[in-house]
């Protein structure tokens, strides 16, 4: 992806080093995009209660990874604020053309822990987006756990991450979170978590929407660069971790889909540029 040198978006907050909840071990809280990676994607079981009730009996952490927010080699902060500001152009582009007014989110880095609007949360979490404060929440290490352990390498891997949490900021302004709330109160979990998965894909799709952009309108994408975001699609699929985890597959407990809808999804939206086709629930079910 060609980003140096490029507008840089103005709404990133660098929370990095802070200690994000005075060094406690602050987990969970709302609704988030890559719930608890090492927990929630690899066995599909809600730890929720149990972690915070881990982060209030812990003790102060002694010691915190430090980040300076102005070191002129922190090329990571600098890429993520160019592709927020693409996402701002691109989405701005196409909510006036269906007559809307898109209100760009603000992305906070932090480092291991941080206090969202859907509560605390940990860099276990992975990144994810609040609707209740509109901020998308992201610890670039992320980024090496996506290459190293996910084995989805590349800059592209790492653009999409950011698409698929805009793309929750997309539905919570077109009333789908606000909704999926509503649903969280009627359903059994089984059947939430199968409404969970079609979000998720939706959000996919608008990241395709968003790289097809990318490549139409901005023209910055490089050879390869779609095939490193369906790699990361892949990677993060809900049968592949749990397989990777447990040995086993469980489809109940699904709740961001599988490595073939992930891809197909992405790779639609990409494909076609038209928002109108990621109507990933189809049935009704959010009526």
């Amino acid at each position: 992806m060609q980003w140096f040198g490029r507008r840089e978006s103005d709404n990133v907050e660098d929370d990095r080093g802070s200690g994000g909840g005075g060094g406690r071990f602050a987990l969970g809280g709302g609704i988030v995009s890559i719930i608890a990676l090492a927990i929630y994607y690899f066995t599909g079981v809600d730890t929720s209660q149990l972690l915070n009730q881990v982060a209030t009996n812990s003790q102060p952490q002694t010691e915190q990874r430090v980040t300076d927010p102005n070191a002129p080699e922190d090329k990571q902060k600098q890429f993520v604020r160019v592709v927020l500001a693409d996402t701002e152009d691109i989405w701005t582009k196409l909510f006036r053309d269906i007559g809307k007014t898109y209100e760009k989110p603000r992305l906070k880095l932090f480092t291991d822990a941080t206090v969202s609007g859907c509560g605390n949360a940990s860099s276990a979490s992975g990144p994810f987006y609040c609707p209740a404060d509109a901020k998308v929440y992201i610890d670039l290490s992320f980024y090496d756990e996506l290459q190293n352990r996910f084995g989805a390498a590349g800059d592209f891997a790492q653009a999409y991450v950011i698409a698929h949490e805009v793309g929750h900021h997309v539905q919570n302004l077109l009333g789908i979170s606000a909704k999926m709330d509503e649903a969280r109160n009627r359903l059994s979990e089984t059947a939430y978590n199968k409404l969970s998965v079609k979000l998720e894909l939706q959000a996919d799709f608008y990241a395709g929407v968003w790289a097809h952009y990318e490549h139409s309108l901005k023209n910055v994408l490089d050879p390869g660069d779609i095939e490193e975001a369906l790699n990361a699609a892949n990677a993060i699929g809900d049968d592949r971790l749990q397989k990777q985890a447990t040995g086993h597959v469980e489809p109940d407990s699904f709740t961001h889909g599988t490595s073939a809808q992930r891809m197909y999804w992405f790779k639609k939206g990409y494909e076609t540029g038209d928002v109108s086709q990621g109507d990933t629930f189809g049935n009704g079910d959010l009526e």
